[in-house]
């Protein structure tokens, strides 16, 4: 039985559709980047996490609490997890945090990630809100290359702080520079 004869009807490509992520490309900021036909990721905000965006945007790092029990959560849900209130605020933090966790792809999934071998991913764990992490990555500057940052420079623990690149999309996106360069 298939799931649009359970179902009673043809749902299958309509399940299949809604579960199929929609994700924008986006050209990176190298120079010549967006020449070359290469093309890099952009987050696709949804209705809850727009505010984060919106934030980003003014430089600014807030991560959504809840109005009823004070929790912080992310990423951002209409429900609290904890009191299941709906009502939420957005609390700036202070950009400040440490490296949880890195990789480095090998090879790239991608064909405009392979022109940045070295590249690397970090989860960042806040230091206002240890369970709150965020995964980006660590450059040298806002606006510097996604491999600017030597890989045996990466450790975990290593204090960061939040620093926010706009990309040529206008997308504005939190990167991660080390705090003791």
């Amino acid at each position: 039985m298939t799931i649009g004869e359970f179902a009673g009807g043809p749902v299958r490509e309509s399940v299949r559709a809604a579960m199929t992520p929609s994700v924008a490309p986006a050209t990176d900021n190298r120079p010549g980047g967006s020449d070359s036909g290469e093309r890099l990721l952009l987050p696709v905000p949804d209705e809850d996490g727009a505010p984060f965006w919106e934030y980003a945007a003014r430089g600014e790092l807030r991560i959504q609490a809840c109005d009823g029990c004070g929790a912080l959560r992310f990423p951002p849900r209409p429900c609290c997890p904890h009191c299941q209130s709906f009502a939420a605020r957005w609390q700036r933090m202070s950009g400040r945090g440490r490296i949880w966790s890195y990789v480095l792809p090998h090879p790239p999934l991608l064909p405009a990630y392979a022109a940045l071998p070295g590249y690397n991913a970090i989860v960042v764990e806040l230091a206002e809100a240890p369970r709150i992490r965020l995964v980006g990555n660590l450059v040298t500057a806002a606006d510097a290359p996604l491999n600017s940052v030597d890989p045996a420079r990466l450790r975990i623990g290593a204090p960061v702080k939040a620093a926010f690149h706009t990309l040529p999309e206008g997308m504005t996106v939190p990167r991660w520079l080390l705090e003791r360069p």
